[in-house]
């Protein structure tokens, strides 16, 4: 006979390509789990992961098997979920997974008042590139995910919250400055700084300067993810960079005109939160969704106003 355990342990052995991490996420003895492995694999008359390898692998049907528990024990959750609903229930665990181009804005702005409103709702939050919060939703390591769209991605549903401008951050003898009027073509130059690989708004900025990855004009190469250091270096350095509407808002109260926008254009991140096609916690959803929208300025609901760049 097949568990809801034996099941639980063959996805954490997945998960974590190792028996003992497996076994200490589960809290349980690394011998307790091996031992309700085995026994599946005896019952089922297969082998599920190959030992041999370091780190463990699941065999190719190991790894159907596996697909199908996540689809059973999702399932399994969902009674439980469609009786928190029908209660009226708001508790439980949300884990939350966002890009680190709006964490440091966003969150700041809405989660410690939903935390207040919501004290049953025990919150976790991990600051992941896209990719990383796309592979952990299918893998039920994460319930939403807060990320630019669209995806294009068939296993994962999209539900669109705002629209931030791309903006242009310069030193303040940048010759933008000087100009009347200032342009989409304008920032095609060797002087812009770029986030590193990975980062899904790098892409954008890419896409919408129609440049080669990789043409500079700086004193040195910098790979780095924080649009705040970008900022601190142009300060000392010049040139400039494009920064996303929610970190342009700050920036704009303390150097106001170093802040730019298109006078020919107005391009436009999507964010949404994204979850499965399996989810069942729509009422939280709903929730997070609500209380973003009332934490930011109204334009920025505004689809509307601007040009949706795409990054993938």
């Amino acid at each position: 006979m097949i568990t809801l355990t034996q099941l639980e342990y063959i996805i954490a052995v997945d998960n974590y390509r190792h028996f003992a991490t497996a076994a200490e996420k589960c809290f349980v003895t690394q011998p307790t789990l091996s031992m309700q492995i085995k026994k599946l694999e005896e019952f089922l008359g297969v082998t599920i992961f190959d030992r041999s390898k370091q780190p463990i692998i699941p065999t190719d049907l190991g790894t159907k098997i596996i697909a199908q528990a996540r689809n059973v024990l999702k399932e399994t959750q969902e009674i439980d979920e469609i009786i928190r609903s029908d209660k009226n229930d708001l508790s439980g665990s949300l884990r939350i997974g966002i890009i680190p181009t709006l964490s440091p804005y966003l969150l700041p702005l809405f989660i410690g008042q939903f935390t207040k409103e919501f004290p049953e709702i025990d919150i976790t939050i991990e600051e992941l590139f896209t990719y990383e919060i796309e592979s952990k939703l299918k893998k039920d390591e994460l319930d939403i995910g807060i990320l630019v769209t669209p995806l294009k991605d068939t296993e994962i549903e999209e539900t669109p919250i705002f629209y931030e401008e791309m903006m242009v951050y310069c030193d303040k003898k940048n010759n933008f400055l000087t100009n009347d009027e200032f342009s989409l073509s304008d920032i095609n130059t060797p002087d812009l700084w770029l986030l590193n690989d990975g980062h899904c708004f790098r892409s954008q900025v890419i896409n919408l300067c129609k440049m080669k990855q990789g043409a500079n004009n700086h004193p040195f190469k910098f790979d780095g993810g924080s649009l705040e250091t970008i900022i601190k270096i142009i300060d000392q350095e010049g040139g400039f960079t494009l920064i996303p509407e929610l970190a342009g808002l700050d920036l704009i109260k303390k150097k106001s005109d170093q802040v730019l926008c298109f006078s020919d254009y107005t391009p436009l991140r999507e964010v949404a939160i994204v979850y499965t096609r399996h989810y069942t916690k729509r009422k939280i959803i709903d929730l997070v969704a609500k209380k973003i929208t009332a934490a930011i300025p109204k334009r920025m609901r505004e689809k509307e106003r601007g040009t949706i760049v795409e990054w993938r």
